[in-house]
């Protein structure tokens, strides 16, 4: 029996977000004062008052998930991790977790990589949608078949759970996608409110930027594996970890597979750590013979 702890990504942000730690904890409240002077703002404020639209923006919905994700760790948490893992943007929080990273340095990349993809978004016009109740190979197909018809990119981008597949591309190949996906049988196949196309090829700009700031960082032998989103298994190897958050701006997130790696190896209880309770949701849809619990 092992204790797994996960970090959510993007998405899971509202506003109020961690103003409860930062009022009842002396250690939460210096952590986020601590972010508001590393970023240079006071993220505090925009997550604790901020608006659906101020909270919508990657450069600041990307550090507030992390902040509040890493704080809710440090403070809430009773127990050492067996094994950590994130949904995309949540890798930077698990790596904090098991001190992969220094809270101040994995802050730091989050930013830039917020504001690479932020980049990103404005040169390269683009979406996802969440593709629902149809195979994953089906859906794979699916998008091999657009891109070679088009030339123009789409992709699965997160796969969250069985029969939740979200695809990533060009607003023209999404569209077409979409379609095919609902005569193939898809339940649902539903362009989703963000604003590019993430884990696509179309992230290439944001990935080089962050490779760039990820190699002059160190990273430190971490205490558990992480359960690295484009391998979908447990990760020690601090050089190897660095190339997996790299790759992860293109890659898929293979959330059902990291969770099925991660129970394979142990995991029988899943702490969410952060706003929000979506991971939790996943991993009983994944496997309903686990339990959950959140920290936020």
């Amino acid at each position: 029996m092992a204790t797994a702890f996960i970090f959510p990504g993007q998405g899971s942000q509202f506003s109020g977000m961690g103003r409860n730690l930062y009022e009842s904890s002396p250690e939460a409240k210096a952590l986020f004062e601590q972010a508001n002077e590393i970023l240079g703002f006071r993220i505090s404020d925009l997550m604790f008052q901020g608006t659906a639209d101020d909270l919508k923006q990657t450069n600041v919905t990307q550090p507030a998930v992390f902040l509040h994700s890493v704080v809710a760790y440090k403070v809430l948490g009773t127990v050492q991790p067996d094994m950590v893992a994130g949904h995309s943007l949540g890798e930077f929080s698990a790596l904090v977790a098991n001190d992969g990273l220094s809270f101040e340095d994995a802050l730091r990349l989050v930013s830039i990589r917020a504001k690479a993809m932020q980049k990103a978004c404005e040169i390269n016009p683009s979406t996802m949608a969440a593709v629902l109740a149809l195979a994953d190979d089906r859906v794979e197909a699916i998008c091999q078949q657009v891109q070679d018809e088009t030339g123009e990119v789409v992709v699965p981008a997160n796969y969250n759970c069985p029969g939740q597949l979200v695809i990533s591309g060009s607003l023209k190949a999404i569209d077409l996608a979409c379609e095919r996906m609902k005569t193939a049988g898809a339940k649902r196949a539903l362009v989703l409110p963000v604003g590019g196309a993430f884990h696509s090829p179309l992230m290439l700009p944001a990935k080089e930027e962050l490779a760039a700031a990820i190699a002059a960082i160190t990273f430190n032998t971490p205490t558990c594996p992480v359960y690295q989103n484009v391998v979908a298994q447990g990760v020690t190897d601090p050089a190897e970890i660095k190339k997996n958050l790299i790759e992860q701006l293109t890659g898929a997130v293979r959330w059902t597979q990291s969770v099925q790696a991660m129970i394979a190896d142990g995991a029988t209880h899943f702490i969410e750590a952060g706003p929000g309770k979506v991971l939790q949701g996943l991993v009983q849809k994944i496997e309903k013979d686990t339990t959950t619990e959140g920290l936020s």
